[in-house]
């Protein structure tokens, strides 16, 4: 007979990652300030266990430990157990991930935090065994040591834990010396990236390898800058191999987090929106600097992911899919050799052993066992040009094979058991998409995309908008929930200011100033220039975070710079490009060191230290002429530019409310028209498409 499912406190949450916890032993209380005073009440310490509900490691972690009634015995009996989503909290992860960090030198998830009830730490780590192994204490072992250090060496813990706070709250404060940022420092970041490159698989450093996509945006830069062919190389070679390896769903489109080895074959088998946007941010860029249709048709492929698979009915976009299916890592994507022989002909199956890589003892090894597993993830040697010889066929022939051969098997994997959806809307991530979307729809000429990107907006304006204005983070289920962040301000804004410039509809460029002003009220430091990751009223921490670092995500510091110079552009307000200037001096002594670190704030400086142009364009917005004029514009690559299109008529009012100085401008011979601006100086206006490209430096 089976035992009746007891929940804790966690079922009255909405987060998916703490709903999974629900049904466990352990006593699980979410983040309140009603745990932590239970916690002073009973003299116990407080167990921290941070995740999110599409991570591998946490799911281990949890079978392993949580589920198992002997571990919730002690931890029950030792502790306070606090859970908290990462993607929901963002803000108490980031303490408390430095907090890990600071004491073992390393972070992750699941993140373990020990502490006493005044939240002052004692203890970090990440992922713990139910059992000691290969040198990690197990959980058994850990929890009545932890109960001892508390009861009998209390004092020493917490005068550790006080000196880590105080060394915490300096190393989250911005140190600035009253310098700005300058090219010196983009040749530096240069040099640092150059040296971290690997010229042999792509992508920088050793292992695991993450995408990185904000160095590619950089190096694109950097190379406009230059001419550098080297740093335009450093990107293709990165795009391609991610292109190639498993890292990259071959059947379904879409990139999974990260790779664990240096080759980008064995991915972590996640997929998360932010990377899809941010990647497939990169290969537009890629497309526009050198027009290469692969670049584009990867570009479709994540799309087409993303609005078949992680799209709302209302439009917004959710957060991610599990790496796990039935309890294990991959097993969605991975084939044995007999299941692709069941699933295709003789011929097809020889076609796909040649051209993705599968044996009959597999590529896919367990991380934990390191064994095989013999099952194969698919993944190309090389381009498909490079099979023709050897296949005998055209690269047209192949291109249709292949094609055929992936529908038949994409079919065949949607029968099995699909990996758990993170239901959960982010305004944050949100925003990366819309960015992403609405490039995407002016570098390809799909509207689609701007499309699905304005309907994104709508649900976050109605759903995740405070009655005064202010975002908010999270929405899941039709409950909205916590103050948003400084990089939902910023990854919103972002996308609204894209949004502008493919639709050019004023609404978007009215929200992305309000939003930027609110953002300056409620995070901006007035003695710093930089911007604390949480809001002015938001919940008080150990310490208030500011953030710089460029990691799996650009800070919300550099989005914001980059923004902030972007519509002092667009509008003419000089106080918008004076505070984009102030959030570059506030870092200016740490991203000096090792700009490399800081790659998307290097593209914001590579902004402001120029060239960059405005480009006004005035004509009807319907007429082709103006149309052709914008359609131009959006397809090439001219990062530091931004466009304004200035309607004729009695509809130019409420563009020039937002943007006063382009009142003056007017069409030419009563044809659309652009004005090139820059260096804060205007050249002659042209009714030229060929003529305003050169102006912006590109040769048709």
């Amino acid at each position: 007979m089976k035992r009746p499912v007891k929940h804790n406190r966690l079922i009255d949450e909405r987060s998916p990652y703490l709903l999974q916890h629900a049904a466990n032993p352990v006593d699980w209380w979410p983040w309140c300030d009603e745990a932590f005073e239970t916690a002073r009440a009973e003299d116990k310490p407080v167990f921290l266990s941070i995740g999110y509900s599409t991570c591998h490691w946490c799911h281990v972690m949890a079978r392993e430990s949580f589920e198992d009634r002997e571990v919730a015995r002690l931890m029950n009996d030792a502790f306070v157990n606090v859970k908290v989503d990462r993607e929901e909290r963002p803000d108490i992860d980031g303490v408390y991930t430095r907090v890990c960090r600071m004491m073992t030198g390393r972070g992750g998830w699941p993140l373990t935090i020990v502490m006493a009830p005044d939240r002052i730490p004692f203890f970090a780590g990440t992922y713990f065994p139910k059992e000691s192994r290969f040198g990690l204490p197990g959980i058994l072992e850990l929890v009545p040591e932890l109960k001892r250090l508390w009861e009998n060496e209390r004092e020493r813990i917490i005068e550790a834990g006080e000196k880590l706070i105080s060394a915490l709250a300096l190393s989250s404060a911005a140190k600035p010396d009253g310098r700005d940022l300058t090219e010196k420092t983009l040749g530096l970041a240069y040099e640092q990236l150059s040296r971290a490159f690997d010229g042999t698989f792509g992508g920088f450093g050793n292992k695991p390898k993450f995408p990185t996509p904000h160095n590619l945006f950089f190096l694109l830069r950097y190379w406009k800058r230059t001419g550098k062919a080297a740093a335009l190389a450093m990107v293709e070679k990165t795009l391609t191999a991610i292109r190639l390896g498993g890292v990259y769903d071959h059947l379904g489109g879409g990139f999974h987090r990260y790779s664990t080895d240096r080759e980008w074959l064995v991915p972590h088998f996640e997929k998360m929106l932010y990377d899809q946007a941010l990647v497939a941010t990169a290969y537009i860029e890629a497309y526009q600097a050198t027009g290469k249709p692969e670049y584009a048709d990867t570009t479709r492929e994540v799309f087409e992911y993303v609005l078949r698979d992680v799209t709302s009915p209302d439009g917004a976009f959710y957060s991610a899919e599990d790496a796990d299916s039935e309890g294990v890592e991959g097993k969605f994507y991975v084939w044995t050799e007999g299941e692709v022989r069941r699933a295709l002909s003789a011929e097809e199956t020889d076609l796909v052993v040649k051209v993705f890589g599968v044996t009959a003892e597999g590529n896919f090894v367990d991380e934990v066992t390191k064994t095989g597993t013999e099952t194969n993830i698919l993944h190309l040697k090389k381009p498909l040009h490079g099979f023709t010889d050897e296949l005998g066929l055209t690269l047209s022939e192949l291109e249709e094979r292949v094609e055929g051969i992936k529908r038949k098997l994409y079919a065949e994997r949607e029968k099995r058991v699909r990996p758990h959806r993170d239901g959960k809307v982010l305004t944050d991530w949100n925003g990366l998409m819309v960015a992403a979307l609405a490039k995407g729809s002016r570098a390809l000429g799909e509207p689609k995309y701007a499309e699905a990107a304005e309907k994104a907006v709508r649900f976050i304006f109605e759903n995740l908008r405070a009655p005064e204005g202010s975002l908010l983070h999270a929405w899941r289920e039709g409950v909205s929930a916590v103050l948003g962040y400084l990089d939902d301000y910023a990854f919103f804004t972002w996308g609204l200011i894209e949004l502008y410039e493919t639709t050019f509809k004023p609404q978007y460029l009215r929200s992305a100033l309000e939003l930027a002003f609110d953002m300056a009220g409620s995070f901006r430091d007035e003695k710093t220039g930089g911007f604390f990751f949480a809001p002015d009223d938001g919940e008080t921490l150990l310490t208030r975070q500011m953030e710089i670092f460029d990691g799996a995500v650009p800070s919300g510091n550099s989005v914001a710079m980059l923004n902030l110079l972007r519509l002092g552009r667009l509008t003419g307000c000089i106080e918008l490009e004076e505070t984009a200037a102030a959030v570059g001096r506030a870092f200016s002594a740490e991203v000096a060191k090792a700009p490399a670190n800081h790659a998307m704030l290097m593209a914001a400086v590579d902004f402001a230290v120029g060239p960059s142009h405005e480009v006004v364009i005035v004509g009807d917005p319907g007429s082709d002429d103006t149309r052709a004029m914008l359609d131009a514009v959006g397809r090439v690559h001219v990062p530091n530019a931004v466009v304004l299109l200035v309607p004729v008529g009695d509809d130019r009012a409420e563009i020039t409310e937002l943007a006063p100085y382009a009142e003056g401008f007017d069409t030419v011979k009563g044809k659309a028209t652009a004005y090139v601006c820059s260096n804060f100086a205007c050249e002659r206006p042209t009714n030229d498409i060929g003529e305003m490209l050169e102006l912006l430096g590109i040769e048709e």
